[in-house]
């Protein structure tokens, strides 16, 4: 078996997103074939030789101890690289600094590697010379898989990319990607990369039709979701007293949206047939707030709707509630404890969310575009994003119908076993096999 390097752009981040759902769970899977794992991380960490001071300061969020002398002689380090290489250190992890609070979002890993700001490097080595910043390792892998796309590679070593859509071509509205540089470098990555990896067979379209990339230099590996049976199987009433404690709402009695609420989510819509339904049930939205979300939330204002007189609509408004963030644990109990899932995304890459929740027997309103059909098949209840009205219609029948419910939650569970972890992995062990 050989040594795979992932990178950790996305499960650096404090808050889980969908990309870094998949590189967790990629970890997993590599190590479950049989490989051992490296993690590239590129944390603003404070330069040092000490072990232990390494070690803290990567799980450290807010490091602000610079010691100016070692930060000088760490960059003549990496000036003797070369601009266009960068070298890692490796982080021990020896149970010294206590790290269950990141215990959800570390990956599976044999060997953690810090690069300070090497994806930023990355890009900015890109935008002046249009190449590729080199990676090198202390344990070089036998190859490496990029989960995002990036001007990065480990040199001598196959590079696989994962492009999971392309989002700023197909909907450049929704992203404040520079469309120039995205363009160049999907165009850069589709030249040199060993092979693409994607997520669906929507994106695989998109991947040839938008950017170019042969058919035959691409791998839809789909992906899978898992989750931990300590969560999955948590007794009922346990999952009731959370929801209820959190949200105020009933066990099985508020809908859920989970995601960023960015504009290609589709959120404003869904809030707009929320309140067009005038169902009693209450909605719960969890996410973060990203670009232009303070437009897609705008009818939970005062102003901005025309839906009844004002006393109705600030008493539907009571019954929607929007929490920011929600740890994975607490997030399992959301989807397992809501009456249906709400996922009327306008594109997605593979869209995970409504994965999870087939997996865990939450019936799903979802998109019948981009991949999601290929996703729910026929496990789902899908509407037109666009259609305002048949997504209110689609709220108000699966409101009304305990029946459908139990249909969909029952024809979810059959769905999910297309995408089971096993599956996956027999997925990536055909592409990985070609390299190792």
């Amino acid at each position: 078996m050989g040594r795979i390097l992932i990178d950790g752009y996305n499960l650096g981040l404090e808050k889980g997103t969908g990309v870094a759902t998949y590189a967790r769970n990629l970890s997993y899977e590599i190590a479950n074939l049989g490989h051992e794992v490296q993690v590239l991380y590129g944390n603003n960490a404070s330069a040092t030789r000490n072990d232990l001071l390494r070690e803290i300061y990567f799980f450290d969020s807010a490091v602000d101890e610079r010691i100016k002398w070692l930060e000088m002689l760490d960059r003549a380090y990496q000036a003797v690289q070369g601009p266009l290489a960068v070298g890692a250190r490796p982080i021990p992890v020896t149970g010294k600094v206590i790290t269950r609070t990141f215990q959800s979002r570390l990956p599976k890993f044999d060997r953690l590697y810090n690069a300070p700001d090497v994806f930023s490097r990355a890009q900015a080595v890109y935008r002046l010379w249009k190449l590729m910043l080199a990676v090198r390792l202390p344990h070089k892998p036998d190859l490496a898989h990029w989960t995002y796309p990036m001007p990065i590679k480990v040199r001598g070593r196959p590079n696989i990319y994962t492009l999971h859509d392309v989002v700023p071509l197909r909907l450049p509205y929704t992203t404040l990607d520079q469309k120039r540089h995205y363009f160049r470098l999907m165009k850069k990555l589709g030249r040199s990369a060993d092979h693409i990896v994607t997520v669906s067979e929507s994106s695989k379209r998109d991947l040839i039709n938008l950017v170019g990339i042969p058919a035959e230099r691409i791998t839809n590996t789909y992906q899978s979701v898992s989750i931990p049976d300590k969560y999955r199987f948590k007794p009922e009433d346990q999952v009731a007293r959370e929801v209820e404690g959190l949200t105020g709402f009933d066990y099985k009695g508020y809908f859920l949206f989970w995601g960023s609420l960015e504009p290609k989510k589709n959120i404003g819509r869904l809030i707009e047939a929320y309140l067009s339904s005038q169902v009693e049930t209450p909605l719960v939205i969890v996410g973060a707030q990203a670009w232009k979300s303070e437009q897609e939330l705008k009818l939970l204002g005062e102003t901005g709707t025309v839906y009844g007189s004002l006393e109705r609509r600030r008493g539907a408004r009571k019954r929607i509630i929007q929490m920011p963030y929600a740890p994975f644990p607490l997030l399992v109990s959301l989807i397992r404890g809501a009456k249906v899932a709400m996922f009327p995304s306008l594109y997605e890459g593979f869209g995970l969310p409504v994965l999870e929740a087939m997996l865990l027997g939450t019936p799903v309103i979802c998109s019948n575009t981009s991949s999601l059909p290929e996703v729910a098949g026929d496990a789902a209840l899908m509407v037109d994003p666009y259609d305002t009205q048949a997504i209110t219609q689609a709220i108000r029948t699966m409101d009304a119908d305990a029946g459908l419910r139990e249909h969909y939650a029952a024809a979810g569970h059959r769905q999910a076993e297309l995408f089971s972890p096993e599956s996956y992995r027999k997925r990536l062990k055909v592409v990985y096999d070609r390299y190792l």
